[in-house]
């Protein structure tokens, strides 16, 4: 089988060189970066994609974000994902692509047995799924209503924020002090697994989830 490799660590993207052509994969393409990936299998058009998630240039999820974008242009591509954590983001994307067949997320610790590896991914190309019981644990919490986790009072203060209101005026509306408020919008956002980042508007990914969830502004 032929595959393409993205790792951006040089000693482990060897090592897993070395280690697919005991177990009769050849490795036609090896590359550091989600771009180089996308290319590469437009390239060599391989039985199997092997990707890390954090690659250059922000060391994020590139290499998931590139993998999501071949699932969509090519839903029977086999695509395992190979990281030290879950990123929640497009994990989902990624194993609901292609009908769920053809795709792997395997957590780089938890790969404790080469042979059991080698065959997972024989599995992948078959149009198996396999995916890490410790992702499946997290992204099943993740699909519970992230709005379930708010008091009453938060999800108030969150039905303000989508109507637009600041933080003084919603003081204002539910007769609290800006001090109050800006310790439920704290609240809110880290119940609804908002981060700090300084590139992602909080408040906005607030309010989406707000109206994802079909909740009805408060009265008054």
């Amino acid at each position: 089988m032929r595959v393409v490799l993205a790792e951006d660590g040089v000693l482990l993207r060897e090592g897993l060189i070395g280690l697919l052509a005991r177990f009769g994969f050849e490795v036609v393409a090896a590359v550091g970066d989600g771009d180089a990936l996308v290319a590469a299998v437009a390239e060599h058009d391989p039985d199997l994609v092997i990707t890390d998630i954090r690659m250059p240039p922000r060391f994020s999820d590139e290499g998931l974000r590139a993998a999501v974008r071949l699932r969509a242009e090519r839903p029977e591509l086999p695509v395992v994902a190979l990281s030290q954590y879950v990123q929640q983001r497009y994990a989902a994307e990624l194993l609901d692509s292609g009908n769920g067949r053809h795709v792997g997320y395997l957590l780089k610790d938890r790969v404790v047995d080469v042979a059991a590896f080698a065959e997972a991914l024989r599995q992948v190309v078959a149009g198996g799924t396999v995916v890490d019981p410790q992702v499946v644990r997290q992204l099943v919490r993740r699909r519970v209503d992230p709005l379930a986790r708010l008091s009453p009072r938060e999800r108030d203060v969150l039905a303000l924020i989508a109507e637009g209101h600041s933080n003084m005026a919603i003081a204002r509306r539910l007769n609290v002090s800006d001090a109050a408020v800006g310790k439920h919008v704290g609240n809110i956002l880290a119940k609804l697994d908002l981060p700090p980042t300084d590139d992602v508007n909080r408040r906005v990914l607030a309010v989406l989830t707000y109206l994802r969830g079909g909740q009805d502004a408060p009265d008054g």
